[in-house]
C-alpha cells in the first residue's frame, strides 16, 4: 500500500494557525489577489490541520464549479467577468504611484506624510536608474536594502522606508490593477548589532537644566522646562494654544487636544497633565507674553516645526547632558522619577499618554487629574530642595 503524503495548507504565525493557498493559474482573473489566506483562529495543529483540510475541500469544489460556469458561458459565447485591467510596463511610474499615494491618502495630512514618502520613492528611484512601476524585479528589493544601509541608515530607518514604499505600490497595484507583485513586501531587514537606546537624563543634570531655563528666560528654554516635569513629547507641547494651559483652578494643568496644525500619536495622547514645579513656571511665563499661540517660535495654524525645535534644542543640550540624551531623554526621565516613587503603572501611562493593553483600563473614566497631580508633585519634592519656581506657589519645588 502507498501511502500519499496530503498537500499541508496552513501556517503557524505568532502562534496562531493560518490558512494559506494559491488561487489556481486559470481563476486568477477572478480573484484581487494571488493568494487565499484566513486566519484558523487556533493555536492547536491539529485543529488547524482539520479546519485547513475542510476549507481546502469547499474551495476546490467552488473553483470547480467556476470553470463549470466557465465552460458553459463560453459555449453560449456570453462574458462573465472580463479579465483584469492590465497596464503596460512601461506605461505607469512610481511618481505616479507616488502621486497616487498623496492624492487619496493625503487628505488631512501633516507635511511630514508627504516629505517621508516623496523622500522614500526619490531613495528608491536613485538606487534603480529607472521610475518604472512594472518592471521592478525581486532582486530589486534587496538591492534597494543594501543601499539604504550603505547610505548609513540604521535598520529600525530602512524599515520605515520599506514600509512607506510598501504601501504606495500596494495602493498603485490595487487602484490601477497593475500585473505585479509588490516586491518589497517580505524582505529580510535585519537588526543592527547595537541598537541605540534613547537615555534619560540624570537628576543631578536635569535639576541644573531646569535651573539653567529659569535664569535664561526665554522661550526654548521655556519649551524645555514644561516638557521637563510634565513628560509631553516635543510635538505635543510645540503645538499648545494658551488656551490649553489651566491655572486658575486647585490643580493647575494643562488640557492636551489635537489640531490642525498638531496631530496626537494615539488616542491616548490626547490628556489632561497637571503642571508643577519648572512646568508650571513656564506655563506663567507663556501666558504673560499674551500670545495666542504657546511657541510662536515653533509653531502657526499652518505648521508645528517640532523637527526644527528638536534640532535647536538637542543642540544646545549637547554639552549640558550625557552622550545619548537628547530632548526626548526628559520623557524617559519622568518614567523613571515615577518609577522611584512606587507610582501604579497605569497612572505613568496616564500622565504621559502611553497606550495601556490591559482592557480593564478601558473601563471607567480614568485617573482624576488630581491624583495625577498628586505623583508628580512627589517626583519634584523628591529632587533638590529649597528652588522655588515661582512666588504665587511656594509648593512647587524642585
Amino acid at each position: 500500500m502507498v501511502w500519499v503524503r496530503s498537500p499541508v495548507y496552513f501556517y503557524n504565525r505568532n502562534g496562531t494557525y493560518y490558512f494559506s493557498r494559491a488561487v489556481p493559474s486559470d481563476l486568477r482573473h477572478r480573484f484581487p489577489k494571488r493568494k487565499i489566506e484566513v486566519s484558523l483562529r487556533t493555536k492547536s495543529e491539529s485543529k488547524a490541520a482539520r479546519s485547513a483540510a475542510a476549507l481546502s475541500d469547499r474551495l476546490e469544489r467552488y473553483w470547480d464549479s467556476l470553470r463549470m460556469e466557465m465552460i458553459y458561458s463560453k459555449e453560449l459565447g456570453l462574458t462573465v467577468l472580463p479579465e483584469a485591467r492590465t497596464v503596460a510596463a512601461d506605461s505607469f511610474s512610481l511618481t505616479d504611484a507616488l502621486a497616487l499615494y498623496h492624492r487619496l491618502k493625503g487628505t488631512g495630512k501633516t507635511n511630514l506624510f508627504f516629505e517621508s514618502s516623496e523622500r522614500s520613492i526619490r531613495y528608491l528611484i536613485e538606487c534603480l536608474g529607472h521610475d518604472s512601476l512594472t518592471s521592478l524585479e525581486v532582486s530589486d528589493a534587496g538591492r534597494f536594502r543594501d543601499y539604504l544601509f550603505e547610505r548609513g541608515m540604521s535598520s529600525s530607518s530602512v524599515k520605515r522606508v520599506f514600509s512607506s514604499v510598501r504601501a504606495v505600490i500596494n495602493l498603485a497595484i490595487r487602484e490601477h490593477g497593475l500585473s505585479v507583485t509588490n516586491v518589497f513586501s517580505g524582505t529580510f531587514i535585519p537588526d543592527d548589532e547595537v541598537k541605540k537606546k534613547r537615555l534619560p537624563i540624570p537628576a543631578p543634570d536635569l535639576i541644573k537644566i531646569q535651573q539653567v531655563c529659569m535664569a535664561l528666560d526665554d522661550e526654548p528654554r521655556w519649551l524645555i522646562a514644561l516638557i521637563s516635569n510634565t513628560g509631553m513629547r516635543l510635538s505635543e507641547a510645540c503645538g499648545l494654544q494658551a488656551c490649553d494651559i489651566h491655572l486658575d483652578g486647585d490643580t493647575p494643568y494643562i488640557n492636551l487636544v489635537e489640531y490642525p496644525w498638531r496631530r496626537l500619536k494615539t488616542a491616548s495622547s490626547s490628556r489632561q497633565v497637571p503642571l508643577v514645579g519648572v512646568s508650571l513656571w513656564a506655563a506663567h511665563r507663556i501666558l504673560e507674553t499674551g500670545s495666542t499661540l504657546a511657541f510662536p517660535k515653533y509653531c502657526s495654524e499652518a505648521k508645528c516645526n517640532a523637527n526644527s525645535a528638536s534640532a535647536g534644542l538637542n543642540k544646545w543640550l549637547k554639552p549640558r547632558v550625557p552622550d545619548g540624551c537628547v530632548i526626548h531623554s526628559f520623557r524617559h526621565s519622568l518614567r523613571d522619577r515615577l518609577r522611584a516613587i512606587e507610582c501604579p503603572s497605569d497612572i505613568i501611562d496616564a500622565i504621559g499618554g502611553w497606550t495601556t493593553e490591559s482592557i480593564g483600563h478601558q473601563y471607567g473614566q480614568g485617573h482624576s487629574i488630581a491624583s495625577k497631580f498628586k505623583w508628580l508633585e512627589q517626583t519634584v519634592l523628591k529632587g533638590a530642595r529649597g528652588v522655588k519656581f515661582h512666588p504665587s506657589d511656594d509648593r512647587h519645588l524642585s
